[in-house]
């Protein structure tokens, strides 16, 4: 009763207030008066008596006059292009409001850089729509919400008008015409009196919703911090938990009755839920069954403890369990709940909500689900359920049921409509919508020619898209929704001005209305596009940091100004992660997509620098690689530069010596092992990047080392002293038991020894190779992994030496095996005679051939033996340094051939009766012999009797000896010199693969056991009782850079994680001239505007100057009621 009383009273005193405002709303439209004046004057004549105070008792639309708007809007413009970017803007007006009055300095609880950017949005949002009185409203009611912590008054108002109005004369002076002047001071003064009328009308509502709501879902975050939007960042998840258990120690009476609660949740769920009344009044059946289905479910069942669980039982209970348009509405309840407070993001997700339940095929009744709602909070907050819970939760529903209903069987009728519209469309329709959509777009938002500057056929492209995203909004919202905000936060990179959103989405509408008549498509197109364009906004909104806009810039130091004012607690995440719903973006990987790789190196060096209070080291490069696990193959592929400032700093290097050795802690954890504590790919990586300065990092040198001699080194030796196994036995059989043989007759014993190291041979190397090759093969196969050599696809596994020489081999053994002149012997009177002979009729034709694959086997088998130097890597490095040395001989080799050949087909075709030069290739062997110096003396003096060919030779001679050979001593010079800088790098990257390879064969004990002894738990010490992070190795280093200073910041003061770091001393002379700058430039201003005002009151009628004093003295007692 006292309810229906209350509720009657507070609609009649909104009925008065609605009529009074209706009168008010009057004065201002000049369209209703009968005078016919000019529009400035009446403009000036007609708004005094609303501007005397701000309106807080009423909140319904403004509308302006058109010009007064327009003018406003242009003078906003205006001061916009006076300043050399928004940002900069932003900073103004809110030095302005922060000098404006002492008294309300206590109101910037941010920092300056993010209130600066959210007083540019708001401002710029307001003014932008001023012209429409009920998106005005809308927007205005949206940061109402936002507002609700602050106390904001009347004279407080009137404080921020006059500030920002006089930052605008300062800075436009004559070009801020009085018709602006004028319409900035009402929407200022609308504005205003909003925050006041939302923050008396429903901030206690808005609180009660978001707490009982945290409440309901076990939720630790602060409601009331969600509903001022004021808070910037959380704190840190252990000091909440150390709170709850201060708690629990402190009332153990509490803590031991929370399980009781919990248990009774079902109890009081069967008690509270009764879907004939919204109320919650008990009913006799209904309570029996409830009762049952809470003894059954307290019996048999999980205990409901969040809002989800107990409203599925509810409905189940209640009888509702067969509408499963429910779950659609659970779906997004926490959604639309916890955007209470933001109307416009209330109003997007009740439409998109509107179209998932559009799929529902059976009947949907709205109060059910709020019977079964209020059903579950009764459970789920028993303690602090009263009626103003009551009257909060059922505001909420009846105005989300408003929603929807308003669009209930719309999105059917609208969808098949739509579809059916762009499916008729003709290739020449077509492409006249793509080129008329962006005309019109070019006429309304000239601005928008400086963001689309692709090609037509790119923007044809995005016009297709955009039709496309019209239809799926209704086919699939809920997928569409995921897709346009990991589109709007890629437009958070591009830095597209909102405003261009509304005129795109007018354009593309007015062109599909000129080009069909059917009014349920443009209808249909219009609201599906209006809400692609407004999931766009919000997510370019809610995504646009200071730290982005700092990355759009590519500026260091706009990127360092940004994170300066972040928490420390939050600092690597604010660099890291901005996530808007389901989607996140990286404005470190942004950065680097973009190309800002100055704002990429100045993140790097901020995250991985170690900071310090009194309680807590903060170090971000857990954060960096936990958010980005492939950070070392993102930069190797995209950004190779940044790969020496990480490695830098992952070593900390004491400035204290003891008996010349410094203390050294290398952060390698996350080089080491991954997420899952499985062997790290970082190496790997690095090795096929193959930049050898890289590799020879000490950082890389340090984690490589430690895996190879602890882990690889082991399996690596037995798989190399097998194959050196292979060879002995090869060698045995090959070279020493056949050449003792030759000295004296075969003995048995000597022919089963040969025998039996051929089949080994055979059967333990030719069949393990072929296995493994086949292996590689299948695998390259199947991951379609090939490399073009020439035209002919080449299986990647066959570009490694080691791999195509196994190839090799095998094929070579192949070839013996068939030619073995054991096989041929067999079943011969020699083999009767002596067992397992060689020696027969049948193997004679087949002894040379296999002595020539038994000799390339053996060259094959040694040089695949050479991958054994990687244990010492000085011999190493000298192999790689031959190895590129001898491509230099390679080519030598080619222009040897050429001239030889050269040389040899043109004495072949002189006239002489030289045997040597008779014929190409015996002329060609003639001068090979002479490159060699092979030639006999005899066969010159051959030559002098013919002159012709003695020229030629000589000519070859001076080509070969004095040209070619030079000029390959000078390259192998040349080459060495290059090479012998990079030689232990090409050495360790050889290591690196060949560790790669091998872990693959460890097995997973060893390695956890490896993992184990390196003890990335345990915190290191700095100096000596200076305990750090963990994750690390420390080593005792020769102190032989004696320059090394300590790395590490330390701050004192306030050790709070939710403060931000106090800002470094910084010795660049640029910024004390850049502020020297401004302040001369801020002073010369606003003297010239103090010159301007006051020449202005004393040439104006005495009116006028009344008017102003009468302006300046309510500021005054405006600032000292403020005060």
């Amino acid at each position: 009763m006292t309810m229906d009383i209350t509720r009657r009273a507070r609609s009649s005193w909104i009925m008065r207030t609605r009529s009074r405002s209706r009168k008010q709303r009057l004065t201002l439209a000049p369209s209703q008066r009968k005078d016919k004046q000019p529009l400035q004057r009446r403009s000036l004549t007609l708004v005094p008596s609303v501007l005397q105070a701000v309106q807080e008792m009423v909140f319904e639309e403004l509308h302006l006059p058109p010009e007064i708007a327009q003018e406003a809007q242009t003078g906003w413009q205006t001061f916009l292009n006076s300043c050399s970017s928004r940002e900069a803007a932003g900073e103004t007006i809110y030095a302005a409001l922060f000098d404006a009055a002492p008294s309300l300095q206590s109101l910037f609880k941010t920092a300056r850089s993010v209130m600066a950017m959210r007083f540019m949005n708001g401002l710029n949002a307001i003014i932008n729509i001023c012209h429409d009185p009920p998106g005005l409203k809308t927007q205005v009611e949206a940061l109402g919400f936002q507002h609700l912590d602050l106390e904001v008054t009347p004279p407080r108002v009137d404080i921020f008008r006059e500030a920002i109005l006089e930052v605008l004369e300062m800075e436009l002076g004559p070009r801020l015409t009085s018709k602006s002047r004028v319409g900035l001071q009402v929407v200022l003064n609308y504005v205003g009196g909003a925050y006041i009328y939302i923050r008396r009308e429903y901030a206690v509502r808005i609180r009660i919703l978001l707490k009982s709501w945290a409440t309901a879902n076990n939720k630790e975050d602060d409601p009331e911090s969600q509903a001022e939007g004021l808070v910037e960042h959380k704190k840190e998840e252990g000091e909440g938990k150390e709170e709850d258990k201060e708690k629990k120690e402190e009332d153990p009476k509490a803590a031991k009755a929370q399980p009781t609660a919990t248990t009774n949740a079902a109890t009081n769920a069967a008690t509270n839920a009764n879907p004939s009344t919204n109320t919650g009044g008990p009913g006799g059946a209904n309570r029996g069954s409830m009762e049952m289905g809470g003894k059954k479910s307290g019996a048999n069942m999980k205990v409901p403890t969040s809002f989800n669980e107990m409203f599925l039982f509810n409905a189940a209970v209640m009888g509702f369990a067969e509408s499963g348009w429910m779950s659609y509405v659970l779906e997004q309840f926490d959604n639309i709940v916890t955007n209470v407070a933001n109307s416009y993001r209330l109003q997007e997700e009740c439409d998109v909500l509107s179209l998932v339940l559009s799929k529902y095929t059976g009947t949907i009744n709205l109060p059910e689900f709020k019977s079964v709602t209020l059903a579950s909070l009764r459970s789920l907050v028993p303690k602090e359920w009263d009626s103003e819970h009551e009257v909060a939760w059922n505001w909420l529903w009846e105005n989300v049921e408003r929603m929807l209903k308003a669009n209930m069987g719309k999105p059917q009728v609208q969808e098949k409509a739509v579809e059916r519209f762009i499916m008729a469309l003709q290739e020449d329709e077509i492409n006249h919508l793509r080129r008329e959509l962006f005309k019109r777009f070019f006429q309304l938002a000239p601005a928008g020619q400086d963001y689309f500057k692709q090609s037509t056929t790119r923007l044809f492209f995005i016009a297709d898209k955009i039709i496309e995203m019209t239809v799926e909004m209704y086919k699939n919202p809920k997928s569409m929704v995921e897709d346009l905000s990991a589109l709007g936060l890629r437009h958070v990179g591009y830095a597209i001005p909102t405003e261009l959103f509304a005129p795109f989405v007018s354009s593309a509408v007015d062109v599909v209305r000129t080009m069909t008549s059917d009014e349920s498509a443009e209808t249909g197109f219009r609201w599906s596009l209006t809400l692609v364009a407004k999931i766009l906004v919000r997510t370019i909104l809610e995504g646009s940091t200071i730290v982005m806009k700092a990355v759009n810039t590519n500026s260091e130091k706009a990127l360092k100004k940004a994170i300066s004012v972040a928490p420390r607690g939050r600092r690597a995440t604010d660099l890291l992660n901005i996530t808007v719903g389901s989607q996140s973006i990286s404005p470190f990987y942004w950065s680097i997509e973009s190309g800002s790789l100055i704002c990429a190196k100045a993140m790097l060096q901020d995250l991985l620098t170690i900071r310090a209070d009194r309680d807590l080291y903060y170090y971000g490069c857990d954060a960096l690689f936990t958010r980005h696990p492939e950070l070392i193959h993102r930069l190797c592929a995209d950004a190779p530069s940044l790969l020496p400032v990480v490695l830098d700093h992952l070593v900390w290097r004491s400035r204290l010596t003891v008996g010349g050795y410094r203390r050294t802690n290398y952060y390698v954890k996350h080089l080491v092992q991954d997420q899952d504590e499985n062997f790290s790919q970082a190496l790997e990586w690095l090795s096929d990047f193959g930049e050898p300065k890289i590799i020879c990092h000490p950082v890389v040198v340090l984690f490589a080392d430690m895996i190879w001699f602890h882990l690889a080194m082991y399996s690596f030796l037995v798989g190399r002293i097998y194959f050196l196994f292979m060879l002995c036995l090869f060698i045995t059989s090959q070279a020493i038991i056949p050449r003792l043989q030759a000295d004296h007759a075969p003995t048995r014993e000597e022919n089963i020894a040969l025998f039996v190291c051929r089949c080994m041979i055979y059967l333990g190397s030719m069949l393990k190779i072929f296995y493994s090759q086949i292996r590689m093969l299948v695998a390259d196969c199947r991951s379609r992994s090939f490399e073009r050599f020439l035209v002919i696809p080449v299986p990647t596994y066959l570009t490694s030496f080691q791999e195509f020489g196994n190839l090799i081999l095998l094929i070579i053994l192949i070839l013996m095996c068939t030619q073995e002149p054991i096989f041929y012997c067999l079943g011969t009177p020699e083999f009767e005679q002596s067992i397992f002979t060689p020696l027969c009729e049948a193997s004679l034709s087949k002894k040379e051939i296999y002595s020539l694959f038994s000799g390339l086997g053996i060259l094959l088998y040694w040089a695949l033996l050479m991958d054994f130097t990687i244990v010492s890597m000085r011999i190493s490095s000298f192999v790689m340094v031959c190895g590129r040395v001898l491509q230099e001989v390679g080519l030598f080799l080619m222009a040897l051939v050429f001239a030889i050949l050269a040389f040899a087909t043109s004495i072949a075709s002189l006239s002489h009766q030289l045997g040597d030069f008779d014929s190409i290739d015996r002329g060609m062997f003639a001068l090979l012999q002479m490159t060699l110096k092979m030639y006999p003396t005899s066969g010159y003096y051959n030559i002098r009797e013919e002159p012709w060919v003695l020229t030629a030779v000589c000519i070859f001679a001076i080509a070969i000896t004095i040209f070619f050979l030079n000029l390959l001593i000078a390259q192998l010079n040349q080459a060495y010199q290059v090479v012998y800088e990079d030689m232990q790098g090409f050495a360790r990257l050889n290591r690196a693969s060949v560790i790669v390879a091998t872990l693959l064969e460890v097995s997973p004990k060893r390695w956890k056991r490896f993992l184990t002894s390196l003890r990335f738990d345990e915190r290191l010490e700095f100096n000596e009782g200076d305990i750090g992070m963990a994750g690390g190795i420390q080593i005792m280093e020769p102190a032989n850079d004696t320059s090394a200073v300590d790395t590490i910041k330390r701050f004192g003061g306030s050790t709070s994680p939710n403060m931000p770091w106090p800002e470094e001393e910084e010795d660049g002379d640029e910024d004390r001239f850049d502020r020297l700058e401004k302040l001369i430039v801020r002073t010369t201003k606003s003297i010239t505007g103090k010159r301007k005002k006051g020449a202005g009151t004393s040439s104006t009628m005495g009116g006028s100057g009344v008017s102003g004093g009468g302006t300046s003295k309510s500021a005054e007692s405006s600032n000292s009621s403020a005060d």
